[in-house]
């Protein structure tokens, strides 16, 4: 077994009628069952809902002072500055901005600032080149909530700010022009899952007035940030990201996600939301580890495919040296851990370590050992570190109480960035241990199931292909897993290249069901033909050549449970 705890259901699922008469499949209708979509007028808002689900974006405060602003600055034709971030959520939110500004005629510049250089987040020397250029606006995306002093700054020296983030709120705001974030306290829940592009997507709405008009320009900027940033696929999270990945999916798109499908192997294949997480994300997220984030947001605002596609493959080039440059970190850290395995924070710390990285990284050990990790990349006598957190662990709160061990973080409860000094790398990790274990979470990783296979007819071909109406799939609308139970294995076949994956065929109420196990050995899973094992599995229809048919993409198996008693 992958997985040690299971967390499946005992009982078969139930279908209701209301959904079954109103022309869903039976696996269809009890997924939507289990997400509380008994009713068919909601099941269908569900499903296939649009624009008409786009919500006021004057609800986030401060949204009509952001608005007054910045039409001020198209009246006046002021030089206005997008101030980015660099991972893919900023950047999508730097371009849609940018690109809305300069169709009002502004003259705007984007600063995205560098990863090494300069960190997260605002900072005084960026203002003053901004100013040098001749900006009176600044205008932030994904970014700025905490930068209290460097908003102080600014307008001390005649530059106004409105700061649009989606990030957690900290102390005091800044004393910008407006501050739009979902998470201001007093916000009454307005938009509080929209990501940093989302922010921005709802600013443009509220210029433009039209959101319809700005979700037909700009979806495909949303879906992707949204994604890739991992918020929440519902509500109008939902609705946004459907319509930008129909976009692309239908080449209806910047020519750099068409260029960047190319270069990753994703084209010709339906685009979803793990195809943003998997194939499109880590080239665009390449540029901001590696080096320079400009040569993302130069292939987003790219207006030709062929200039689009050189960029693309420079992208691809990177994000190869970064997985070589993350294999290496690995290595150390297994070395630095030993063979024990953590049951506390992970908090390592060395010189030399790449912090466009480190991140990643970072989320391979909560992964591999279900205990939140925080790896810091040390450079003199500071350090800064990226923090990922599992489970219902809030890595956000607990870095607040450690704060006297930190320069500075931000983020929220899955990730945060910190600056630490380095003679008190020890402290933070004695601190977090401290509020680890008296603040106890269900941070184990556990593989859950949402229905019991209890007959065949719910993996017919129909209801398989029905599945797909759940997309986008990912947090809090998680792709579906099913279970199956006392299947027999009647054949095993070594795959791949390497030979490190597994097809199998499953026999289970009188039909062989063929499967396949990526990442997986004979050995690993500790079953062989003959054996009874229970599985947890996502359907999906296999195409080859002509032929279509159901194919089980098994997550973990174990052997079955009477056989272990």
């Amino acid at each position: 077994m992958k997985y040690p705890n299971w967390k499946v259901p005992e009982r078969g699922p139930v279908i209701p009628r209301s959904l079954t008469d109103a022309g869903c499949t039976p696996l269809l209708a009890a997924m939507l069952h289990l997400r509380g979509l008994d009713d068919a007028d909601k099941a269908r808002t569900f499903l296939r809902g649009g624009r008409e689900l786009l919500t006021d974006p004057f609800a986030l405060i401060d949204m009509d002072a952001a608005v007054r602003r910045l039409k001020a600055a198209a009246a006046e034709k002021e030089h206005v500055a997008v101030y980015g971030d660099y991972d893919v959520d900023g950047i999508t939110s730097a371009c849609l901005l940018a690109d809305y500004l300069e169709s009002l005629g502004l003259e705007c510049e984007v600063y995205i600032p560098d990863r090494r250089a300069e960190g997260y987040g605002v900072n005084a020397d960026a203002i003053d080149r901004l100013r040098e250029k001749g900006v009176t606006l600044i205008v932030t995306v994904d970014c700025g909530v905490t930068c209290v002093e460097e908003a102080e700054y600014a307008r001390t020296i005649g530059i106004d700010m409105i700061v649009t983030d989606h990030h957690e709120c900290r102390g005091d705001l800044p004393r910008a022009v407006a501050v739009v974030d979902p998470k201001r306290p007093g916000g009454g829940g307005a938009g509080e899952d929209l990501a940093g592009v989302g922010v921005a997507f709802k600013l443009v709405c509220a210029m433009d007035g039209n959101p319809a008009k700005m979700l037909d320009r700009y979806g495909d900027l949303v879906a992707v940030g949204t994604v890739a940033d991992v918020m929440p696929l519902l509500g109008e999270n939902r609705t946004v990201t459907r319509c930008g990945l129909r976009k692309i999916s239908q080449g209806d798109c910047r020519p750099g996600f068409t260029a960047l499908l190319r270069v990753s192997g994703a084209a010709g294949k339906p685009v979803t939301a793990s195809t943003v997480s998997y194939s499109l994300a880590p080239l665009i997220n390449a540029a901001g580890r590696l080096d320079s984030a400009e040569k993302a947001l130069e292939l987003l605002r790219a207006a030709d495919y062929d200039k689009a596609e050189r960029i693309a493959c420079e992208l691809r080039e990177m994000n190869l040296q970064r997985k070589n440059l993350g294999d290496d970190i690995m290595a150390s850290v297994e070395t630095m851990i030993g063979a024990e395995r953590p049951h506390m924070p992970i908090v390592l710390a060395a010189e030399g370590w790449h912090p466009g990285v480190i991140g990643i990284v970072a989320s391979k050990l909560t992964d591999e050992y279900g205990v939140p990790a925080v790896m810091i990349s040390l450079s003199g006598e500071t350090g800064k570190g990226s923090c990922r957190s599992v489970g219902d662990f809030n890595l956000y709160e607990a870095l607040s109480a450690c704060s006297d061990c930190l320069i500075g973080f931000g983020g929220h409860a899955m990730a945060v960035g910190i600056t630490v000094r380095a003679d008190r790398v020890d402290d933070l990790r004695r601190e977090l241990a401290e509020y680890y274990l008296t603040h106890p979470a269900d941070s184990a990783p556990a593989l859950e199931a949402e229905i019991l296979v209890s007959g065949p007819e719910l993996l017919e071909e129909k209801s398989v292909e029905d599945m797909e109406a759940l997309e986008p799939c990912g947090n809090g609308n998680p792709r579906p897993l099913l279970y199956l139970e006392d299947a027999r294995i009647s054949s095993m076949t070594p795959i791949g290249r390497d030979r490190k994956h597994l097809r199998l065929s499953l026999d289970s109420f009188g039909r062989t069901w063929d499967s396949v196990f990526f990442q997986a050995t004979a050995g690993e899973i500790g079953a062989g033909v003959g054996d009874r094992v229970d599985a947890v599995f996502a359907p999906q229809i296999n195409t080859y050549r002509a032929s279509r048919s159901v194919q089980l993409v098994i997550t973990d198996l174990r052997p079955h449970r009477e056989t272990t008693e």
